[in-house]
């Protein structure tokens, strides 16, 4: 026997046990990007290691440690692209979005980046992208919070999920304070980890929201970044935060919010739930007014946030707001060669008439009590039992399997209309029922 290929670590199978979790969380973002007048770009998995570099910042985690890079046959340096914000850009760039005026935009697929794998974070994990282009003012900052929080209601999760916001100013403002919490910093280099030590050499600003709590204090007593903010800056983020108290939309104020890119200015916000232990953060993002010049583009105003599918994922399931898989209508079991021939043909037909109706079919043959176990294995509602009688009357035994009802025939006719009214009655979330 030869030996067993298994995944690399980090990667996983999103297993046929799975999907439906993933299409119906699909399903509703689809429905909610659409509400607000977002349309899907689909950008390529690989990109040039430049764009993330000049994008993300060289100095940067992702870039100095996490990225998958190598040089392929034309010896150019090619990235498995991390994050998806740069690549949106790009494209708006390469294909002239920019000068159809603003640009509403989201994407969805894997990412990539070589951390240390545990539940909730995997080296190839899946986003949303929400990207907006163009758009100057607050009220694009609000409408894409409030996209997220319809989201959030919409998938059953919107109490476990709470919303931090910060603001960063402008570009000149968090260049600034940097140079002042640098010089704060710098006074009291012996009590920085190694991780800071690092940091304030690179990203200094990263170091506030470092995790370790023997530094705690440190941080606390450090300059605040508001106190570094002109009036323009400060009234900016005071406007977005009365629509969000107009529309009751509950957010909380973290000063210590400061995100890990170096294209983000003015507001950063991340969304984050106690009910996954230490990946606590499920969604963020902010305005990158810089980024679009930075990567060749004319001076465009640029604000998006992503969202990690598998954490999402992982607290639907904790909140129990999960949607079952659909299971089959109707299980078809088939006795005998000549049903096992025609009843294959029966059941295009009846699919034919029911677009919607999940029919499972029994094949390979088997005993009626094999075939009656898988059937009943399949979830189904109702077994649909054809023989040669049952072909010479041209009817079909119907036996309920969720319910305690007798078995009855009925014919080919009655049997579309009856299974048409499960149907429908299904997505009208009423009752249908078959025979008795």
């Amino acid at each position: 026997m030869s030996q067993r290929i298994d995944t690399l670590r980090g990667m996983h199978d999103v297993l046929h046990t799975d999907v439906h979790a993933w299409q119906s969380f699909e399903s509703h973002v689809r429905t909610v990007m659409s509400a607000y007048g977002y349309q899907e770009l689909r950008t390529p998995i690989l990109e040039d290691t430049a764009l993330f570099k000049r994008s993300l910042g060289e100095a940067t985690d992702i870039v100095e440690k996490e990225m998958f890079t190598f040089v392929d046959r034309d010896k150019r340096s090619i990235a498995l692209r991390p994050e998806n914000t740069a690549s949106c850009v790009r494209s708006a760039i390469q294909h002239g979005f920019l000068y159809q005026g603003p640009q509403r935009l989201w994407c969805i697929g894997p990412m990539f980046r070589h951390e240390k794998p545990q539940k909730g974070r995997y080296r190839q994990f899946h986003q949303v992208d929400v990207e907006a282009f163009g758009f100057a003012q607050a009220d694009i900052e609000f409408e894409l919070i409030a996209l997220g929080e319809r989201l959030w209601r919409s998938l059953g999760i919107s109490e476990q999920i709470r919303l931090e916001l910060n603001t960063l100013g402008t570009a000149e403002e968090r260049a600034g304070y940097r140079e002042t919490l640098v010089a704060y910093l710098t006074e009291h280099k012996t009590r920085l980890d190694e991780d800071s030590l690092r940091r304030l050499e690179t990203n200094p600003l990263r170091i506030l929201d470092t995790k370790n709590p023997a530094m705690q204090a440190l941080v606390a007593d450090a300059p605040k970044l508001w106190d570094n903010l002109g009036e323009s800056s400060r009234e900016r983020f005071e406007t977005l935060c009365a629509m969000l108290q107009a529309a009751g939309i509950e957010y909380q104020v973290s000063p210590r919010l400061v995100r890990g890119l170096d294209y983000y200015t003015h507001v950063v916000f991340e969304w984050t739930t106690d009910r996954l232990g230490a990946q606590s953060a499920v969604c963020a993002g902010g305005r990158y007014d810089g980024l679009i010049e930075q990567l060749g583009g004319r001076a465009t105003p640029g604000i998006g946030f992503a969202m990690g599918i598998e954490r999402l994922l992982l607290l639907i399931e904790a909140c129990g707001a999960g949607v079952p898989a659909p299971r089959p209508h109707a299980s078809l079991v088939l006795l005998g060669e000549r049903a096992g021939s025609e009843g294959m043909v029966i059941a295009e037909r009846l699919r034919d008439a029911i677009p919607n109706l999940r029919l499972q079919t029994h094949c390979g043959g088997g005993s009626i009590k094999s075939q009656m176990k898988r059937a009943d294995k399949s979830g189904a509602a109702f077994a649909l039992i054809v023989g040669d009688t049952e072909l010479d009357n041209n009817s079909v035994v119907c036996k309920p399997l969720r319910e305690d009802r007798e078995q009855s025939a009925v014919s080919f006719d009655e049997l579309t209309a009856a299974l048409r009214e499960v149907v429908d009655a299904e997505t009208n979330n009423t009752r249908g029922v078959i025979g008795g």
